[in-house]
């Protein structure tokens, strides 16, 4: 009899077997009773602990972008990383809660013919964030610094003179009163490549799928040549890296988070401890350049 029943709850067309849940499906029903209608799915603690950490820090989020309306405060954030490093899955955890009208997510696409002909940073400067705006860049003029000279779509004097100029420009962006974090999102090849692999099967990653995304691994060591430049010439104390390593999502989703609101004042904020960071998760630049200059002849030392 037993047998027939869990039989039959599992041929339930209300009880699927095969189903990715949405986030926060196991925190919102974890205090529901059994009934005729629910189906049992088991769910790691570990994931449930992830979820109550990730609405805590949404709402310092919400927090936080209260009182950046009321004090006018500017706040511009950059995500880089290599292809599939988990940059707009972060994203999209920042800006789940928060009022549209003050957060934008900048994604732009390749320049067209007008743009080309402009000065590099001008098709940046209007997404710049206004008073009590939080803008976020998925990419950006960063590009110039990795994916252009990797792929050939500059020249190896405008990745050169992109260098020089990009510190500079940030500090103008700075004594002008935007406070700019820069995230580089550092993940491992082989995990790059399984997430590549996945979005292949995965329905609701196909829009991710790119003709890049398998020279991303073909040019891997180029990559890392190149970031080794990037950081080099614009870690400066005014415009700092942080480099976020995102071979498990969840911890790096988090620890971006909290970095972010551990560096900005507002009302009622969390304690220090509650919004410590892990260092083994989130790297200062100057640290990540040490490590680069002591595995740049040993590339499977170096870290995505």
């Amino acid at each position: 009899m037993t047998h027939k029943k869990e039989k039959s709850k599992k041929d339930s067309p209300s009880c699927p077997i095969k189903v990715k849940l949405l986030e926060e499906t196991a925190l919102k029903n974890m205090d529901k009773k059994e009934s005729k209608n629910r189906c049992a799915v088991w769910v790691k603690a570990s994931h449930l602990e992830y979820e109550l950490e990730l609405k805590k820090l949404q709402i310092e989020l919400m927090k936080l972008q209260k009182h950046m309306k009321a004090d006018g405060m500017r706040i511009l954030a950059i995500f880089e990383g290599r292809d599939a490093a988990g940059k707009g899955g972060t994203i999209k955890r920042i800006t789940a809660f928060l009022n549209p009208r003050n957060t934008k997510v900048v994604a732009l696409a390749a320049p067209n013919d007008k743009e080309v002909t402009q000065w590099y940073f001008q098709r940046y400067v209007p997404h710049l964030p206004a008073a009590g705006e939080l803008v976020l860049f998925d990419r950006s003029w960063y590009n110039r610094a990795m994916v252009e000279p990797v792929m050939g779509f500059c020249t190896d004097e405008q990745h050169k003179r992109f260098l020089k100029d990009v510190p500079l420009f940030e500090e103008m962006l700075i004594k002008d009163g935007i406070k700019l974090f820069k995230f580089y999102f550092s993940v491992s090849k082989d995990e790059q490549s399984r997430r590549f692999e996945a979005r292949k099967t995965d329905p609701l990653k196909q829009y991710k799928l790119s003709p890049v995304d398998n020279l991303a691994q073909k040019y891997w060591d180029k990559y890392s040549v190149k970031k080794f430049q990037m950081l080099n010439e614009s870690n400066r104390t005014l415009t700092p890296w942080t480099i976020i390593r995102s071979d498990v999502k969840k911890a790096a989703r988090l620890y971006c988070i909290k970095h972010i609101l551990s560096n900005v004042d507002y009302p009622d904020k969390l304690s220090e401890k509650e919004l410590a960071t892990d260092p083994t998760v989130t790297i200062s630049g100057i640290d990540e350049i040490k490590h680069m200059e002591k595995n740049l002849f040993h590339p499977d030392m170096l870290r995505g």
